[in-house]
């Protein structure tokens, strides 16, 4: 679902192939649960659910770290009413200059499409929110991508180790309709399903790391014109918000990175 570059960042709903061997990251013995355990099952070393109940969610991590890597994770969000939910699926590290890649599923009323929310935080700045709805066809579908910009003086997430994350909780406050359609508790528990975690990553754990050999393979990544042509027929066709277009919100002037190309490596 993630892939992260030093000259871009490339989120992806899915991908199938990769530098390396990925290799499945196990639910019963690589991550851990941070919140609401008491609401998680652990079905499988490959499969989890997670349940939200009266604003109480949900929330696991991986133990390891990752600096440059692919992420895939099939996830099964919140069926029928969904509206305030936040099914969440994001790469972060710590503290508070963090780094951070999220991608936020928005619940929606019954027959009305989730709204995916993605931003991007880096050395702790944020606010970098695009959201799409989701198309009929997402598997192998680029999404969104964030140059590296560190020339003009844009931080850009590619020094800090980044832990796997997922949860589930309630945002109802903003995530349906801009908080105008509330959580509706008498449809809970709201459920989201969880298989088949891969990591085609280098790892950053307990002092050690497995970057060396593959780093130059990451470094040089490029976005072919396919990529780049499919980039484009979402964004143009799905995206229902980008910072970069909002006036209102930036009266004095778009974030630097705003100003650059689309597509340049």
């Amino acid at each position: 679902m993630l892939s992260l570059f030093s000259s871009v960042l490339l989120l992806v709903l899915m991908f199938m192939t990769g530098l390396m061997a990925a290799s499945a990251l196990r639910f019963d013995r690589d991550i851990e649960f941070y919140w609401g355990s008491e609401n998680a099952n652990v079905l499988s070393s490959k499969s989890l659910t997670m349940s939200l109940y009266n604003s109480s969610g949900c929330g696991f991590q991986s133990y390891d770290g990752f600096l440059f890597g692919r992420f895939d994770m099939h996830i099964k969000l919140v069926p029928g009413n969904s509206a305030g939910t936040v099914t969440t699926y994001y790469i972060s590290s710590q503290g508070p200059y963090h780094d951070e890649v999220d991608m936020e599923f928005l619940g929606n009323v019954t027959g009305q499409p989730y709204i995916l929310h993605t931003n991007i935080f880096a050395k702790g700045v944020g606010g970098r929110e695009q959201q799409f709805y989701l198309c009929l066809l997402v598997d192998d579908i680029p999404i969104r991508v964030f140059n590296n910009n560190e020339a003009i003086g844009v931080p850009f997430p590619n020094m800090q180790a980044m832990n796997v994350y997922s949860s589930i909780w309630c945002g109802d406050s903003w995530a349906t309709q801009g908080g105008r359609v509330k959580t509706n508790w008498a449809d809970a528990p709201f459920t989201a399903s969880y298989r088949n975690l891969k990591a085609n990553a280098c790892t950053v754990s307990h002092g050690s790391s497995s970057c060396g050999s593959s780093t130059e393979a990451w470094l040089t990544q490029k976005l072919n014109d396919e990529i780049k042509k499919q980039l484009l027929w979402v964004q143009n066709k799905y995206m229902v918000y980008d910072y970069c277009t909002d006036h209102e919100r930036f009266p004095r002037g778009f974030p630097a990175e705003c100003s650059r190309p689309r597509f340049y490596q």
